[in-house]
């Protein structure tokens, strides 16, 4: 019975080891990715020709998240502004100086429920990743007599 009892903790001590650094590595995929898309989106959005991220831009980030294995549906995306205005508007882009703030984020699912074989609670079921950051609008309005 002792025997059983090691190799019982023995065997899930070493599916532990052996697993950890896959799935580690997998939440350290995602977060980068994440916060590679979202710096990708401020330098576009906040460049001088746009001065927002509209629905189109975030479309577009949740296919090209969805390349890379994440479930487009499951990505939240939030714009916001250092002034209160709507950053997702095409119609009124943010004028120069004005801060673009955007966070994306994305279940941890069961990703680290495996840390339960070594007794650490994995985050919450509702738990997300996130990844974001502001950067300063660069727009500046055409002038009538400048086109």
């Amino acid at each position: 019975m002792k025997q059983l009892l090691v190799f019982v903790l023995f065997s899930a001590l070493f599916c532990w080891l052996m697993f950890s650094p896959i799935y580690r590595h997998v939440l350290v995929i995602r977060q980068a990715l994440l916060q590679q898309e979202a710096d990708y989106m401020l330098e576009i959005g906040a460049s001088g020709r746009y001065g927002y991220i509209d629905g189109g831009m975030i479309a577009d980030s949740r296919s090209r998240l969805a390349e890379t294995g994440f479930r487009s549906e499951l990505l939240e995306y939030e714009v916001t502004t250092t002034t209160g205005a709507e950053g997702n508007n095409a119609s009124a882009p943010l004028p120069r100086g004005v801060g673009i703030r955007l966070a994306i984020s994305y279940p941890y699912g069961s990703l680290l429920s495996i840390d339960r074989l070594i007794g650490v609670e994995p985050p919450e079921s509702d738990a997300r990743l996130s990844a974001g950051g502001m950067k300063m609008s660069e727009y500046v309005p055409l002038r009538e007599g400048n086109a």
